[in-house]
């Protein structure tokens, strides 16, 4: 994983991702063919059994030629198995491919758009980011659990439909009755079960919310002699779930019996048909064989419950999907703006508000300029860090116009251009040192100094150097918090922004850090919060929230 903030090509969920229409091509030439070889090698077994019979009751048996018969039964399985591989091989991996594709792209797009953060989504948010592996594996996985089989079932009835409208024509006076029926109990069961689909999958997300919740304060509740009711109350949307899914599987089962009984129905009908014409013996063996096409052909309608669920859960799954914002998947890493000068922020009468717009009951005038650094102080869950988002434009507000930077109302992409906004919560990459720092074009020399500037060399000459891989776990929360602020160290934003420096570092290290971070900016905007009280020997200008 690299560091870059670039543009990623993003896919919309509507369209298919490129490079893959040649597989799915040659899938659905796999698909057909197993297909035919499948209701060949049953009509030919037939036919075999058929005229061994007739012949060997005729007294024609030593005359009876079974080499073709049992070459073709031997052909048809030998391509039966060879396209039932290949149309899994080759279906697999356009699926697979589609997922790397639609998946880069949007968790691309979702880790840095600001309108999923004013949603607060984040990564390490288990049960969202499980959701969206779920939807985007429905609608990836579509096309071989819905188009394949549905154009099977739809080319496969047309053409037993044409054969035995040759055959046994009366007999589509039962079938075409039957497969409508089983049509139209289809179509209206999808509604309702769409309905109870959805409903499921909210009760089974609360649940896992609920006894997760459970699950984490199990020593708690186990002390207050509680847990046993409070698993009990966790497990109803659960049970709920599982009692809507029962529901759902009942009436599949009903067009599963309604499509499994066509096979069956069609090849009597068709017998039925060539017997009352005045077939008999001979004549009566390509009747024979379209019977047991139809029969054959069963298999494949069978599969009507499974295409119908695999629909609801493709549409299920789109709607999820195009829940998150436009600006989710298609945003763009606004252009840097390295050694821009810019002299002062004026905030006036600003509204402050949460990033889901709700009001927080303040406004707020202020002005900030190059080398008068400003603290933000504060209670926890006053709205310093929703200020700090404001000013950084990773939301768009009521009163945004009131944020003026040299004079002029900037937009939040604008605004992000300009601004390093660095976060308490320090998100570690499992890559290098080099990569974690976010900034591919620092020397080795400057690495170094701002992570001595952040007291964290010695560590990483210890873990191996800039080239040393890390991840979250093998950093404490300190180091990781050092880590972050050694990147605001390297940004080359004219305006820099902190969330709580201060946070995971004792006093002392306080006091010499943030010492380094205001010599340091001394030629930008500096504004950073913290809930510590610091040194007035930092000649920090002070705005209490």
């Amino acid at each position: 994983m690299t560091a870059s903030t670039s543009k990623e090509p993003v896919v919309e969920q509507d369209k298919q991702p490129s490079g893959t229409g040649g597989l799915w091509r040659l899938t659905m030439l796999f698909t057909l063919l197993a297909f035919a070889s499948t209701i060949s090698l049953t009509g030919t077994s037939v036919w075999l059994l058929g005229s061994v019979a007739l012949a060997g009751s005729a007294g024609a048996a030593y005359s009876f030629n079974f080499h073709i018969p049992a070459a073709l039964i031997r052909l048809f399985a030998i391509l039966r198995t060879t396209t039932k591989y290949g149309e899994r091989v080759s279906g697999h991996k356009a699926a697979l491919l589609d997922q790397v594709e639609r998946r880069t792209s949007l968790f691309a797009g979702m880790a840095f758009s600001p309108a999923v953060r004013r949603l607060g989504w984040q990564l390490g948010d288990q049960d969202k980011l499980a959701d969206f592996i779920d939807d985007v594996e429905d609608l990836d996985y579509a096309r071989l659990r819905i188009n394949l089989p549905f154009t099977v079932m739809i080319v496969g009835f047309i053409a037993l439909c044409v054969i035995t409208a040759f055959i046994a024509p009366a007999a589509l006076l039962a079938i075409i009755p039957i497969a409508a029926t089983a049509l139209f109990y289809a179509f209206a069961l999808l509604p309702h079960s769409a309905a109870i689909w959805h409903l499921s999958r909210k009760l089974h997300r609360r649940a896992g919310r609920e006894l997760g919740a459970c699950l984490g304060s199990i020593a708690a509740l186990r002390a207050e002699g509680v847990w046993g009711a409070v698993l009990g109350d966790a497990s109803i949307d659960l049970v709920a779930s599982e009692q809507q899914m029962l529901n759902l599987r009942r009436q599949l089962a009903v067009l599963d019996l309604m499509t499994g009984a066509l096979g069956p129905l069609a090849a009597f009908s068709v017998l039925a048909s060539a017997w009352f014409d005045g077939l008999r013996a001979e004549s009566l063996l390509p009747a024979a064989f379209t019977a047991f096409l139809w029969i054959a052909a069963g298999e494949a309608l069978q599969s009507g419950s499974r295409i119908l669920l695999a629909r609801i859960r493709k549409e299920a799954a789109s709607e999820e999907l195009q829940d998150w914002p436009a600006e989710a998947l298609d945003y763009e890493e606004p252009p840097s703006a390295a050694g821009k000068a810019i002299s002062e922020i004026e905030v006036n009468d600003l509204p402050l508000c949460a990033p889901n717009g709700r009001r927080l009951g303040k406004r707020l005038t202020f002005g900030a300029r190059t080398g008068r650094p400003i603290v933000i102080t504060g209670a926890s869950g006053c709205g310093k860090t929703s200020l700090l988002k404001q000013l950084s434009g990773w939301f768009e507000t009521e009163g945004n116009d009131r944020i003026l930077i040299d004079g002029q109302p900037l937009s939040g992409k604008e605004r992000r251009a300009l601004v390093h906004f660095s976060l308490h919560d320090a998100a570690i990459l499992s890559d290098t040192v080099r990569e974690n720092l976010f900034a591919p074009s620092a020397s080795d020399s400057e690495c170094w100094e701002v992570l001595q500037k952040v007291e964290l060399d010695e560590r990483i000459k210890d873990a191996g150097g800039l080239d040393a891989w890390i991840q979250q776990d093998m950093l404490s929360l300190g180091e990781a918090q050092r880590l972050n602020l050694a990147r605001a160290f390297l940004a080359r934003r004219p305006i820099i922004v902190m969330d709580e420096p201060c946070e995971h570092l004792d006093q002392d290290q306080v006091e010499r850090i943030i010492g380094r971070i205001i010599q340091h900016f001394d030629r930008q905007i500096l504004i950073f919060s913290s809930h510590q009280l610091l040194s007035k020997d930092h000649a920090l200008r002070t705005i209490r929230l």
